[in-house]
């Protein structure tokens, strides 16, 4: 507007004001001249409003005619903005409808408002994995990661399963607690003699057969389901691929993504002949099944009978199930749906993965489908590589959150501490709330098998727990201790996977199929030390077990000592915890002693001690180090206050008290619960361990400085005492009067 029509600032009556607003109301025609007027709304400082007209320049008849079209158009787009805001209000009201009839209804049923149309926000997405062996249990693991870090639906996992990978799985989930995951289990023998006629040079074996079976092996009711490799990494939502679904049309039911390589054009080296396929053929690390209507076709006799007339030539497949596959698809190809490429990125040698994407936004699914893993040739691979390593190393307790109005209360929820007798104003808050703590663990986290030529009746396990901080003790504890061992690890994710290669590096590690190591992902600020002996010793598969920790070296030949005592002490008829003396050392480099005779002469000459002889001697003390020096023969003696001793016990103990945490009272308080259950406690004459130093743990070292810990120790201590006495009656009351 022109400044001059309207001087500033303006006086009207006297009274200061400002412009507020101007609104465009006539345009009159008087003769040939056309006169416009603006209307100008102004509001004096006291609040006082007075509207003048200031004329306008005249407008051209051109302009006229293109004002009043531009007030049309600005009438009917209010038309329109009435209209969606009255469509808008009666949505409201329908799903307000709704919620309220699955309020009255059922219980079970799923109370939601979609989020985005098209893709129901609460509907269950089903997700097949063929998964068996330690290691594929790692893998499947990073995968499960990257899907759970974008879903926004209600997940069910299907694992067609062996049974060492079935326990892993099920302890893996039942202790993530990832709210909205439901997993199902269908063993993987029942569907052996389905294919295991199939001769297959594939490193996956008979595993690699299993997904034709999925049809007949998962549940009636299930109409679709995705599959998936276990060396897959999603970029994205998996939604958006269940979404694909319904524009399957016709009898398609397998959504698959062509093949990235050569291989099934038969160009890879001379005399090269795969099995045959439609064109570059597809890769099966991702599969759409149709459920449904791969039943109505008769799948099963389909693929088999394809399978059977192929191997009369073929002889045996290359690519496991992708073989078989391609074949049906060549003869039948109305059951294929080409899904886009980016749903499968495949970065196995020789591929043109790199056609599929332009933009990192264009991923959808990364396929690690090379026997070389991450080793292979790729322009982007770095970039994968850091993508997979991302899932990899994330901290998995993240993965717990809840989804926002979509709980049918039925699956499992974000874990939430119990905590209906703890206040946060108790100064041991923490201690209280920690105890309850489900850490997330993964069992036999590496290959394990155990002994075939056992040591039967009188076999024993020793049984550790560590921190990142003791793991170069492992390699020497499995040098002193031939037998199986148990081993509970407490990790960050990303420590676990600096374990996993500092295990895969070394030839003493890796030689022992005897040992299980047991990932407990950390959680919380105390490291949970009894936490973790239980599910060590719950994994304890022979009738006994020596309890030690992981900076105790074994005499050389403990463990065939160790068989030959228990049967001599009548340990299967009788509650006996036999005790090993444990002694220490302060020196790093120590030539171990051969024999007693040897470790007796060190005492001598100083440069070994009896344990914590200087600073914890109540902790060893009623072992009698003075009688055990010339003692020939297993000798008894009586429960003392803060005894502490390593024993071998039979397995079925009762467990460590959780509630003690981090450092002091986790062993003596176990100690004092099996003289509750009148154990008797007899030394083994010829049996030692030696304690190795060490810097000092994190926890001691707040023990220390923390005058608060050690008053919430000394709460829990006579917590635990009451409690004791409560359990076991008469015979306890005696530990009401230990300080």
């Amino acid at each position: 507007m022109d400044p001059d029509v309207l001087p500033q600032p303006c006086i009207i009556k006297g009274k200061m004001c400002r412009p507020r607003k101007k609104i465009l109301i006539a345009c009159l025609v008087l003769g040939a001249v056309p006169v416009s007027f603006m209307l100008y709304s102004l509001t004096f400082e006291n609040g006082e409003a007075y509207n003048i007209y200031a004329a306008q320049p005249a407008l051209s008849p051109d302009t006229f005619r293109l004002q009043e079209k531009v007030r049309e158009m600005e009438d009917q787009n209010a038309a329109l903005r009435k209209q969606l805001s009255q469509n808008q209000n009666q949505l409201l009201r329908l799903q307000m409808t709704l919620a309220a009839a699955n309020d009255s209804g059922s219980s079970a049923k799923i109370k939601c408002v979609n989020a985005e149309p098209g893709i129901p926000k609460c509907e269950v997405i089903h997700v097949a994995i063929v998964c068996a062996g330690h290691n594929a249990t790692r893998d499947v693991v990073t995968l499960i990661k990257s899907v759970l870090f974008y879903r926004r639906n209600p997940l069910h996992f299907h694992f067609l399963s062996d049974e060492v990978a079935e326990m892993i799985l099920t302890k893996l989930f039942e202790t993530w607690n990832v709210a909205e995951v439901q997993v199902s289990f269908y063993k993987a023998e029942s569907v052996k003699p389905d294919i295991v006629w199939i001769p297959n040079r594939h490193y996956s074996g008979v595993f690699g057969l299993m997904k034709l079976t999925l049809p007949k092996t998962l549940p009636e009711t299930m109409n679709k389901v995705i599959v998936l490799d276990t060396d897959v990494t999603f970029a994205t939502d998996i939604a958006e691929l269940w979404k694909i679904f319904r524009v399957l049309r016709g009898k398609q039911a397998i959504g698959l993504v062509e093949n990235q390589s050569d291989w099934y054009l038969g160009k890879l080296w001379k005399n090269h002949r795969p099995w045959p396929a439609l064109g570059r053929g597809f890769n099966t690390g991702v599969i759409l099944l149709d459920l449904k209507m791969l039943r109505e076709i008769g799948w099963m006799q389909m693929w088999r009978l394809i399978a059977e007339k192929e191997l009369m030539t073929m002889l045996a497949v290359s690519l496991a199930d992708q073989d078989i596959f391609n074949a049906v698809i060549k003869q039948h190809d109305y059951l294929v749906y080409r899904l886009p490429c980016q749903w499968n990125v495949q970065l196995s040698m020789n591929t043109q993965s790199e056609q599929c994407y332009s933009e990192a936004s264009d991923l959808k699914i990364i396929h690690w489908n090379s026997p070389m893993k991450l080793k292979v040739k790729n322009k982007h691979v770095e970039f994968f590589r850091n993508m997979y390593l991302t899932f990899l190393e994330y901290d998995g307790n993240l993965l717990r959150r809840q989804l926002f109005g979509c709980s049918n209360g039925t699956s499992n929820q974000t874990q939430d501490v119990v905590m209906s007798d703890h206040y946060e104003d108790d100064d041991c808050y923490d201690f209280r709330s920690e105890r309850e703590l489900i850490h997330r663990t993964h069992l036999y986290y590496l290959d394990h098998r155990e002994d075939s030529d056992s040591g039967g009746d009188s076999d024993v396990t020793l049984v550790l727990q560590l921190s990142m901080d003791r793991l170069q003790m492992l390699e020497m504890i499995c040098k002193h201790w031939e037998g199986p061992m148990e081993v509970a690890l407490y990790m960050s994710d990303a420590e676990a996977q600096q374990f996993l290669r500092y295990a895969m590096g070394s030839d003493t590690i890796m030689s022992r199929k005897n040992v299980g190591y047991h990932i407990v992902y950390r959680e919380g600020q105390f490291y949970p030390v009894n936490y973790l002996r239980n599910v060590a010793m719950s994994q304890v598969r022979t009738p006994y077990m020596f309890l030690s920790d992981i900076d105790f070296l074994p005499m050389y030949g403990l463990y065939e000592y160790l068989k030959r005592a228990i049967p001599m002490a009548d340990m299967a008829r009788k509650k006996k915890a036999l005790v090993v003396p444990a002694f220490e050392t302060q020196r790093y480099r120590l030539q171990f002693p051969k024999s007693k005779t040897e470790l007796l002469s060190m005492l001598d000459m100083g440069t070994l001690f009896t344990f914590r002889y200087h600073v914890w001697p109540k902790g060893h003390a009623p072992t009698n180090f003075a009688k055990w020096r010339t003692a020939t023969t297993p000798y008894t003696v009586a429960w003392e206050q803060d005894f502490e001793p390593y024993v071998v016990v039979h397995k079925d103990i009762p467990k460590f008290d959780s509630r003690f945490l981090g450092f002091g009272w986790n062993k003596v308080s176990h100690t004092m619960e099996l003289d509750a259950q009148r154990y008797e406690f007899v030394v083994l004459p010829n049996a030692f361990s030696i304690h190795m130093p060490h810097a000092p743990s994190f926890d001691i070292a707040k023990f220390r400085s923390s005058s608060l810990y050690r008053k919430c120790l000394k709460i829990l201590k006579g917590e635990f005492q009451r409690d004791l006495s409560k359990k076991y009656g008469i015979q306890a009351l005696k530990y009401l009067s230990v300080e």
